[in-house]
């Protein structure tokens, strides 16, 4: 069994150290900036966001728990945000605790959100993939995601 529910007001701050230590590594690794930039990047995409914490946001972090034991255990997170003008959801970030990938959660996960989205009228869920996370890329297209885009970069000097 899997769970996706709104996060709680204490289990923010353990995200967003979760959240700027992970994408400040993507920035690094897709854009090159310094680790010190990337981290200064990614504190400012999720205060950007999450302006009032959890209050008060177009935003939903969600918590993705499984039975473990005699109770649920958080094994990773979901954020995403709904736009109703296009009755689409944008996923900004979806982890799994490494300790439980290859277990069919992230699957399972995907699927109760698609639930939620459509008791919500939402018909359309879109993403970016980093380029290199070739597991997440396989992940989405075995739920069945299209690449429907690329984002490119160059590195210009200056």
């Amino acid at each position: 069994m899997i769970k996706l529910r709104k996060m709680k007001v204490e289990e923010y701050p353990a995200y967003c150290d979760y959240f700027i230590a992970d994408y400040s590594r993507e920035i690094v690794q897709n854009y090159g900036h310094s680790i010190e930039v990337a981290t200064d990047l990614a504190h400012q995409d999720l205060i950007k966001c999450f302006p009032n914490g959890l209050e008060n946001n177009e935003h939903d972090l969600l918590c993705i728990e499984i039975q473990a034991g005699d109770g649920l255990k958080v094994i990773g997170y979901l954020w995403h945000s709904i736009k109703s003008s296009d009755a689409s959801t944008f996923i900004y970030d979806f982890y799994i605790d490494p300790e439980y990938r290859g277990n069919g959660y992230g699957k399972k996960a995907i699927g109760q959100l698609e639930k939620l989205l459509i008791s919500a009228d939402i018909n359309q869920i879109k993403l970016r993939v980093a380029y290199h996370n070739q597991r997440a890329f396989a992940l989405y297209q075995e739920v069945g995601f299209i690449i429907s885009g690329y984002n490119m970069s160059k590195k210009i000097a200056g």
